[in-house]
């Protein structure tokens, strides 16, 4: 998953001018490519195409660069034996500085050729943007995150701090195995660090190309689905009686629709916010202050959420996404169910959102959570350390482009590394469109400039970072 907030990008819009045109003028930029080609084309949708493949892929290349198979690790379970990945250990000359974690993942979403203009699955270079499947999400950043570690082994890099890599499969398809998932419950030797870099973060252009912000991810919401069901005796049409599965289901699922979760504000919320209550318009900008200074304000929330993802921001949020009822045409309902898709915000837990659905219900609805539960995120701090190199290369690499904190409302592997204590941080560097280049729709797209330069700023990031 990869996503990027519009509203603060259009408040803070025409702060910088478009990128420089660049791609493909130097060895080390051609040989980018050609491994960025190479994964893009290479299917991996679960269940469909093989991450394992795309895994070894990437290995051979490391080991062409100078990594040894020690250095390297392609795991898979026999269950799922084409929903491998890979994990790259570059060891750091300073065993007190620790490790980070550099992580992506190479599955995408489904495509299908006959709703494409261009076979998803084969990389095509129009009008200035490179199209296919997973051009953005998220191969964009596999891609440099392996180019990195390769141009550390070849340019003789030693970092102080040991850098490792986790490239994995199963972030897109909920149901499906999960690697980041795996690699925490049964390897976490192999992926332990003091934080990790993941997608998440982003840039955002205009539609005429221009910089208007760049976003880093500290923090974001799990998704869990609930299932609720409600049944009964059911009968003949002819005589309907008051009890009734639908109506039961229906009254439960507008309850949900009419609650609003109370406001949270965490350290990156209220920073996002403090930044949005300056640069968006009044009223707006004035009922966010109001709310920073009293969560319980009611006319401001009512203000402040007029936006949909400034709604989605404050608070965990359910919604009804999908639902199944009846046997017959003429038959009363025996059985209603229906999907609630929340979000939760950090700090809540599933299990608080199953007790609030559950009195929200009623005693004729049963609810319960879906499996697999995912954990709920961690939120970690705005780390200095962290957010000096991140905003001290962004004036270098993208001049008067301000850096946002923010936490997404969506979610990313990033939620299984909170059990081993690791921080995760969605790094900013690649700049997006305003409809967010298709990602998980049709023709998805990045900009070729965004591409290398992204590749450029997540480098020198990765670099600082490790010394």
């Amino acid at each position: 998953m990869r996503g990027y907030w519009r509203t603060t990008a259009t408040a803070l819009a025409g702060l910088s001018l478009a990128p420089s045109a660049t791609a493909q003028n130097r060895p080390d930029e051609k040989a980018f490519f050609d491994l960025y080609k190479e994964l893009v084309e290479t299917n991996t949708v679960v269940d469909q195409g093989s991450c394992t493949r795309a895994a070894r892929q990437i290995a051979n290349r490391m080991k062409a660069a100078g990594y040894s198979d020690s250095d390297l690790v392609i795991f898979s379970t026999p269950e799922h034996p084409e929903d491998g990945g890979l994990v790259a250990t570059l060891p750091g000359s300073d065993p007190k500085a620790g490790a980070m974690l550099l992580l992506g993942h190479l599955d995408v979403v489904a495509a299908k050729r006959e709703d494409w203009q261009r076979d998803p699955f084969k990389l095509v270079e129009e009008d200035g943007f490179y199209y296919a499947r997973g051009s953005v999400d998220d191969k964009s950043m596999s891609s440099i995150w392996a180019d990195t570690m390769i141009r550390f082994r070849q340019q003789n890099f030693r970092p102080k701090r040991t850098v490792k890599m986790a490239l994995t499969c199963g972030e897109e398809t909920t149901y499906a195995f999960n690697g980041a998932d795996w690699l925490a419950r049964n390897r976490p030797e192999l992926v332990r660090a003091d934080f990790v870099l993941n997608e998440g973060g982003g840039g955002r252009l205009d539609a005429r190309g221009q910089r208007q912000a760049l976003a880093i991810q500290v923090g974001e919401k799990a998704a869990q689905n609930f299932t609720f069901v409600a049944t009964n005796p059911g009968g003949h049409s002819s005589a309907p009686t008051p009890e009734n599965a639908i109506y039961d289901l229906a009254d439960a699922i507008k309850r949900v629709q009419n609650y609003e979760f109370p406001i949270r504000f965490s350290d990156t919320t209220r920073a996002f916010f403090t930044a949005n209550a300056k640069a968006l318009p009044s009223p707006t900008s004035a009922a966010i202050q109001r709310l920073l200074a009293n969560p319980k304000d009611q006319s401001a929330d009512e203000i402040v959420s007029r936006d949909k993802v400034l709604h989605s921001t404050l608070r965990t949020t359910c919604v009804a996404t999908l639902v199944n009822a009846g046997h017959a045409e003429n038959a009363l309902p025996q059985r209603a169910t229906a999907n609630v898709n929340c979000r939760i915000f950090p700090g809540e837990t599933v299990d608080g959102t199953l007790a609030k659905l559950k009195e929200l219900a009623g005693p004729k609805v049963t609810v319960t959570a879906n499996l697999p539960v995912r954990p709920v995120a961690v939120p970690p701090p705005l780390d200095p350390k962290i957010m000096g190199p991140v905003q001290s290369l962004a004036a270098k690499h993208f001049p008067g482009v301000p850096v946002v904190p923010m936490m997404s409302t969506g979610a990313t592997d990033g939620v299984f590394f909170g059990t081993l204590n690791m921080p995760v941080y969605g790094v900013p560097g690649l700049f997006l469109e305003p409809d967010l280049n298709g990602t998980h729709g049709l023709n998805e797209r990045i900009r070729v400039t965004s591409l290398y330069e992204g590749r450029a700023y997540l480098f020198d990031l990765a670099k600082t970072l490790a010394e």
